[in-house]
């Protein structure tokens, strides 16, 4: 095995043509190059360089310019490694989880815009009800998410109040007024607090209910408010200029937009994609 510090000193004393010289260079005193360049010609068993007679100038041999040009290859080879495992852009990718329940253009906007200010990062983004990306962020699959929770339910780095109300379409064949006939709803699967959030409100209403439609996209709950498939439970935000608000069904406690991290040592491509989407939301 080659010792690349030995290289490095071979190197500087070919191109400096001077012991001295490479030593100032290396930030050694000379006896200490004279014997690096003595310990590599043992382990190859050649002689590197040669001096002239004066013993000033300093040049290589045959099998010195030959071991001096592999010598340049080792180093920059090496240096390339070091410069890969160095780069968090290159070696890992920065994963998050975002939720199905959550608006895709405003998440793939605020995506977008962090590729923008980190140039070549690599995202990888997941999408999933949010108790499928808690789930991940326990296994390792991820290290970063935004979840839909109830509120306070866990730490977190930032977080968010969500108000609900319950929307209709314009011709939703609902009669809020008669409390015999069972509502028609368009919910997301198990496991969402939206979902939750609606059928325990009508239970403790002693209010029928029956699910018309079920999708675990936002998009499709939308669509099918809108088109009078049922009616739902949704952030303010979320709430498209065709719905209209429902009257006369319980209130809606908040729930929490949450940002949060499995937990371990985030690198520094990773904090700027918490910065980046804290700063985002808050706006």
């Amino acid at each position: 095995m080659l010792d690349l510090e030995l290289l490095n000193t071979l190197i500087c004393v070919v191109d400096e043509g001077s012991f001295t010289r490479a030593a100032e260079r290396v930030h050694r005193t000379q006896s200490t190059v004279s014997q690096q360049v003595r310990k590599l010609e043992e382990a190859v068993g050649r002689t590197l360089l040669s001096r002239d007679r004066a013993g000033n100038q300093v040049t290589p041999t045959e099998h010195g310019e030959l071991l001096s040009q592999y010598a340049r290859r080792l180093l920059a080879l090496s240096q390339e490694a070091q410069d890969a495992l160095a780069s968090d852009v290159k070696l890992m990718p920065v994963r998050i989880g975002v939720p199905e329940d959550f608006d895709a253009r405003r998440m793939s906007t605020m995506l977008s815009g962090f590729v923008k200010a980190k140039p070549g990062v690599r995202l990888e983004t997941v999408a999933g009800m949010s108790t499928d990306l808690q789930r991940k962020l326990s296994s390792g699959e991820i290290e970063i998410a935004l979840i839909k929770r109830e509120p306070g339910s866990g730490e977190c780095v930032a977080s968010w109040p969500e108000s609900l109300v319950w929307v209709r379409g314009d011709n939703a064949d609902v009669s809020e007024e008669r409390t015999d006939e069972p509502i028609p709803l368009a919910l997301f699967p198990q496991g969402c607090v939206y979902r939750q959030r609606a059928i325990r409100s009508l239970d403790k209403a002693h209010r029928r209910w029956r699910i018309a439609f079920g999708s675990q996209s936002l998009t499709g709950i939308q669509a099918a408010v809108s088109s009078g498939l049922g009616i739902s439970v949704l952030p303010t935000t979320a709430v498209l200029p065709e719905h209209r608000l429902c009257t006369g069904l319980p209130e809606l406690p908040p729930t929490e937009l949450a940002l949060v991290t499995s937990g371990g040592m985030l690198n520094a491509l990773q904090r700027s994609l918490v910065d980046f989407l804290r700063a985002e939301v808050n706006a």
